[in-house]
């Protein structure tokens, strides 16, 4: 059976593995989660990913969190919007704010998966995928 969600799986894993400061955490391969971490490195919330073989050998998607020199989080939270239930959709100038601009919305847009901020000045709007701060 397949999963019904997996951008919520891989932000839930992340998460988790972030508040017990785990180095790295796998995550379900697909090329949506792929560009959201490429989003997450970009604006300096992870350190970096992979893409690995398991065991079974299916291809993972392996991210390293990154932590603050005296061992504290840079992700305080990541909070998934638009849901397969709900989806949230918002044109470039109704995209809030997350935090005041401290932290970062993460935009799925026909111009691909940007922050906030690109999709702003881009003049595009799109779905609402998660906010990260």
């Amino acid at each position: 059976m397949g999963m019904t969600d997996p951008i919520a799986d891989m932000l839930t894993r992340v998460r988790n593995a972030n508040r017990m400061k785990f180095r790295s955490v796998n995550a379900q391969l697909s090329r949506v989660n792929l560009e959201i971490v490429k989003v997450l490195k970009r604006t300096g919330y992870i350190s970096g990913f992979d893409v690995k073989k398991d065991a079974n050998k299916k291809d993972v998607l392996k991210i390293y969190l990154k932590y603050t020199d005296t061992k504290g989080r840079i992700i305080q939270d990541l909070q998934r919007v638009s849901k397969p239930g709900r989806r949230i959709y918002v044109s470039s100038k109704k995209i809030p704010k997350v935090f005041n601009g401290f932290g970062v919305a993460i935009v799925s847009t026909p111009r691909g998966i940007m922050t906030d901020k690109e999709a702003r000045q881009q003049n595009v709007g799109g779905e609402i995928v998660c906010n990260v701060w």
